[in-house]
């Protein structure tokens, strides 16, 4: 049945991706790792890096093994060894991704003494490793899952769509492993590295009036380690667990389809496409190098992304043509999601760059002191939310309804529609290999810059890391508002698929229960429930952001005592007691991750099982209720996800913009700062983590739907 030659893709592109991925790991191995000085400061990184990841991860590991034996009582033996295995692999994305940043970062250092280009070239495939690496891996994750339960645990008529859905369901446990140690690693990575940061920056540049990265500051060196294991494992972990989360959730549609059409293509298509954007992002990788020493480097990684874009679309073309009937509809839904990440990024560029309005508009109201930063601030986080929800719109009704053109008949239409939005949903992420190394990119750049920094290389270094660290700063941001927007429409796909789970419990025709079922928010258990999933996403980002605030006054108060019992340390003539900072960190990221990361998976099933044993009367009170839960989570989470991470990245570069002006040691600095250090946690903990939410929020109620659907 499954014997098209197309379907060879799968493997050979992910086989070709960890092979790629260990080449470039070779390349930046052989570069030189500079002076005994910058070889030092990036020991202590590594280290600091290194411990800390051992830590998290032994933490995640014991709830993890607790919570797959409770899965393989309450559900089945499989299905909890497949959480396992989506756990482990996307701890072992976030290690590949951290353990490549800090192996690139000294080596990025040394590059930049001799030319631009050259530090370029080792930042950016230092971040390509990770990105390449996470797709293959999910990707053979996801198709093993699929194939292997085919080939040794099923049992049942071979080919049937039945056999087909089991195999799927069961990857479904894969994917809430991977959303689960996810939030772990991205919780844990933001709060680790905004406590330092903001220990860091009060203390050392607003109290004591050091510069950024100075080897005087006591946090530099956890603040530092704290860029690897934030934004290098936790957005590791994240898109690893959204590109395994659309691949399930379209190949879930795709096979009502196929039960009515025969044709396997429809629900084999989402990993022969993610195997098409894999191989389109290694040639992007490759294309990114500059001309001469004087282009902007930016040029140079969006000339790499616009190669990545045209050849996944002609690949894109090529497998609608083969695989989906030459359904020439799909093929444009696919166009308007690679359009979709390209609008998102440059809204999230807008409101966050310094050359435009927003953020002009912050730096002017820090004239006026703090207050007024926070107030501007604010405000423009909360505008960042119209533009970027218009764009998802429009681009889930205009797939939906070309799907809806697509259907044979009246009867498929619904369905069609929604792998519609699905196949959009597969275009925004057939570049995502390409977008996760910019994002990696951003860490190595900026610990490349406090190495240079820290080891007193000479100006002319210092300016062409800075060069680097500031477009790191945009990449990063950008791929924020494309985690989101990709979040966004993965949640709406296994919405969509917690409704077939549904009607595969009940044993009822998918297509029936689609065009009668409705989710009624006028019963006011049901609306309750949907209160509830929007108090989730305000209560987990509260813990969140006070996690933070717990850690930085920590953080804070050491960072005080050392410059008051050594006096010398702000001289020059005494070293600071960088480890004690970098266990504070540690210990604070730790402890206050588990509450906000096992929150998520309680609520959901402990509402599913009360609907269902309180209201023994009514079968759809469960149903209703927890589809109305995670409908309005997701949509209170996108909300307040994009709230935080623009309103935070355009605090950050408010400051920045004051800064360069030549404002610094004035009153309008100061307030910059200390908006920036609102607006950090917002962006690098709360605001990232709240992706990986509701992904996962969706996981655990199609693994959980068999204790409370009847």
């Amino acid at each position: 049945m499954l014997d098209d030659p197309l379907y060879y893709t799968i493997p050979i592109a992910g086989i070709i991706g960890l092979l790629f991925a260990g080449y470039l790991t070779w390349w930046i191995l052989r570069k030189d790792t500079g002076t005994p000085e910058m070889k030092a400061i990036s020991d202590a990184i590594r280290e600091g890096a290194m411990a800390y990841l051992a830590r998290q991860y032994k933490t995640i590991a014991i709830i993890s093994v607790i919570l797959g034996v409770l899965i393989t009582v309450g559900i089945n033996l499989w299905t909890g060894v497949a959480f396992l295995l989506g756990a482990f692999f996307s701890a072992l994305s976030g290690y590949i991704g951290m353990y490549v940043s800090v192996s690139s970062n000294i080596r990025t250092a040394s590059a930049a003494r001799r030319s631009l280009n050259e530090a370029l070239l080792t930042s950016f495939r230092g971040g390509a490793v990770s990105g390449i690496a996470v797709v293959a891996l999910s990707l053979m994750g996801v198709a093993g899952i699929f194939f292997l339960y085919q080939a040794y645990v099923a049992v049942g008529a071979p080919g049937s769509a039945d056999l087909y859905m089991d195999a799927l369901f069961l990857a479904v446990g894969y994917a809430f492993g991977a959303s689960f140690a996810a939030l772990f690693a991205q919780l844990g990575g933001g709060i680790y590295t905004k406590a330092a940061d903001v220990g860091a920056d009060l203390v050392g540049k607003v109290e004591a009036g050091i510069p950024e990265d100075d080897p005087r500051n006591p946090a530099v060196i956890a603040d530092l380690v704290g860029d690897n294991v934030g934004d290098c494992a936790g957005r590791g972990a994240d898109l690893f667990e959204s590109t395994a989360a659309e691949n399930i959730g379209a190949m879930i549609l795709g096979i009502a389809i196929f039960a009515a059409t025969g044709n396997p293509g429809w629900f084999m298509f989402p990993l022969v496409v993610r195997g098409f954007g894999l191989l389109a992002g290694l040639v992007g990788i490759m294309a990114v190098r500059m001309k001469n020493e004087d282009e902007n480097p930016m040029k140079a990684i969006n000339r790499g992304y616009y190669v990545t874009s045209i050849i996944a679309a002609i690949l894109f073309y090529f497998a609608v043509d083969q695989m989906l009937e030459g359904k020439i509809e799909f093929f444009i839904c696919g166009m308007i999601g690679i359009a979709l990440s390209v609008v998102i990024v440059y809204i999230t560029q807008y409101y966050t760059a310094g050359e435009y309005r927003p953020v002009k508009k912050i730096a002017k109201a820090s004239e006026t002191g703090p207050a007024t930063n926070i107030i501007a601030g604010i405000s423009i986080g909360m505008e960042t939310t119209a533009m970027s929800v218009l764009a998802i719109a429009i681009s889930l009704i205009a797939s939906f309804e070309l799907g809806v053109l697509a259907s044979p008949d009246a009867a498929h239409e619904f369905i069609y529609g929604l792998y519609g939005t699905a196949v959009a949903t597969m275009g925004m992420l057939a570049t995502c290999a390409f977008v996760l190394a910019e994002d990696t990119f951003g860490p190595i750049t900026d610990n490349a810059g406090g190495i240079v920094e820290m080891s007193g290389q000479p100006e002319e270094v210092r300016v062409r890391t800075d060069r680097l660290d500031s477009i790191g700063n945009t990449t990063k941001a950008l791929t924020k508002g494309y985690a989101m927007g990709a979040a966004a429409l993965a949640a709406y796909l296994l919405f969509g698929a917690f409704f077939e789970q549904v009607a595969k419990i009940r044993e009822i025709d998918i297509l029936a229960f689609y065009n009668s079922f409705t989710v009624d928010l006028l019963q006011p258990v049901v609306f309750v429930s949907a209160l509830i999933g929007a108090m989730l996403v305000y209560l987990f980002t509260s813990l969140a952001i006070s996690a933070v605030g717990k850690a930085a006054g920590d953080m804070i108060a050491e960072v005080r005592r050392q410059f008051k019992e050594k006096p010398g340390i702000l001289a020059g003539t005494e070293k600071p007691d960088y480890a004690t900072c970098v266990d504070i960190s540690t210990k604070g990221a730790l402890k206050a991750m588990i509450l906000p990361g096992i929150l998520p998976v309680v609520v959901p099933v402990a509402l599913g099982l009360i609907l269902r044993y309180g209201f023994p009367d009514n079968n759809d009170y469960a149903v209703m209720g927890v589809g109305a839960f995670l409908m309005v989570a997701t949509i209170a989470g996108v909300l307040m996800a994009l709230f935080l991470n623009n309103g935070g990245g355009a605090w950050d570069n408010a400051k920045k913009y004051i800064e360069a002006k030549g404002l610094k040691g004035t009153p309008q600095h100061a307030a910059g700062v200390v908006g920036d250090t609102v607006g950090d946690p917002f962006k690098d903990t709360a605001g990232p983590s709240l992706h990986v939410l509701v992904k996962l929020l969706s996981t655990i109620t199609l693994v959980f739907a068999v204790l409370f659907v009847v």
